[in-house]
């Protein structure tokens, strides 16, 4: 598999950067014929490499799972491993696809999208928890924006298959972790490299600026696929093998992992929910801090009462760390006084939705956000609702 990458020097290169995405010949048999992929290179250390075993596992079961490519997951293409100075790393050689759905709402300028946009995109991450779910009975346990990515890139431009010019790395910035799908021309001279990637990222910089600027309007996303598909499953988990208690980003996190009273599909139909909000909204669901006297998982419980009403006593009483929350009664024993307002009220006098889009959005969302994790619908009866079906 070395042939995945060109020379010993940018070979060098790339374990220093410990770079997520480049551009490779996938068939080294037949150079004449080059296509863009992904690599994903792992750290070194024990821990990481444990990981990085366990994704391959993962990933080797959804692609295997899915030939015709069409779940709308990400697949793997080929694995190996990259000895470098600090080690040996476990490299996944990943499909080539666009940005994450958190890039598309930053070039929307966080504004909702169309409502029509929105029920495009949902049928595409629904279509690929069922088959998780239902087909391979696996809990992706980390479902968010940045773990969605789009088929190709949002401007034709900056996509190398569509625009024919090769792309250019910059490094991953902290908030977008290592999920970011840029990829890296690789070159015979680290000296045009280095050229390129400051000017990517001057590019960049740039764009930020004009596309998070106040009191914009969204743009038009009028001939931009939104086809998307689920990638990421470093987390993910069989449904028999749970790997941990606490799972999920914190702003897309189930009642059920607060208070630890257990977890299975549900939880990922909980984050997909508050996905959905946060597509037609342009803001998140929930987002819990800290404050005097309480917690940010308090808060956090706090906030889902607010939004949609009492919790259960089934949940209130019977998770590990429900007695640090709620008192005998079921109420929030450091945070007493809520402020009420129903989701779709929200949507109407915050977000300005008609009064039938809000209503129903609400009779799509509201089932998906049932604090009892039994009573949420799954992923297969979520794509017979008729709110995916609205044409307009």
């Amino acid at each position: 598999m070395k042939d995945w990458i060109r020379t010993e020097k940018e070979d060098t290169m790339l374990s220093k950067l410990l770079i997520h995405s480049l551009v490779v010949d996938t068939s080294p048999k037949r150079n004449s014929v080059g296509k863009y992929v992904a690599l994903k290179i792992q750290k070194s250390a024990p821990q990481f490499a444990e990981a990085a075993l366990h994704e391959i596992q993962i990933l080797s079961a959804i692609t295997k799972g899915d030939p015709s490519n069409t779940k709308f997951v990400g697949h793997l293409i080929d694995h190996f491993k990259h000895a470098g100075p600090n080690g040996q790393h476990s490299c996944m050689v990943l499909e080539f696809l666009g940005e994450n759905l958190l890039r598309l709402i930053k070039y929307n300028r966080y504004k909702g999208l169309a409502m029509t946009q929105v029920r495009e995109i949902c049928k595409c991450i629904l279509i690929a928890l069922d088959y998780l779910h239902r087909e391979l009975k696996l809990i992706h346990t980390d479902l968010k924006l940045e773990n969605i990515l789009l088929y190709s890139t949002i401007v034709p431009s900056k996509d190398p298959v569509r625009s024919g010019t090769a792309p250019v790395l910059r490094r991953p910035t902290a908030s977008e972790g290592t999920n970011s799908n840029y990829v890296l021309a690789v070159n015979s001279s680290e000296k045009k490299l280095k050229q390129k990637a400051r000017k990517a990222v001057a590019r960049i910089s740039e764009r930020r600026g004009f596309v998070e600027g106040v009191g914009k309007g969204g743009r038009c996303l009028d001939g931009i696929d939104l086809r998307c598909k689920v990638v990421d499953f470093g987390n993910a988990c069989w449904e028999s093998k749970p790997l941990a208690q606490e799972i999920q980003t914190r702003q897309y996190r189930a009642p059920e992992v607060i208070v630890e009273s257990g977890y299975s599909f549900p939880v990922d139909m909980w984050s997909f929910a508050c996905i959905a909000f946060e597509l037609a909204t342009g803001e998140m669901m929930f987002t819990p801090t800290a404050g005097e006297g309480y917690s940010e998982d308090e808060d956090h419980l706090a906030l889902m009462m607010e939004l949609l009403g009492k919790i259960p006593r089934k949940m209130t009483a019977c998770g590990a760390r429900s007695k640090d929350y709620f008192n005998k009664y079921g109420d929030l024993k450091r945070i007493r006084r809520l402020k009420n307002l129903s989701l779709e009220k929200l949507l109407v006098e915050k977000y300005t939705f008609s009064v039938t889009d809000a209503h129903e959005f609400v009779g799509f969302l509201c089932p998906l956000l049932d604090f009892d994790p039994e009573k949420r619908p799954t992923a297969q009866q979520c794509l017979q609702h008729p709110w995916l079906n609205i044409s307009s």
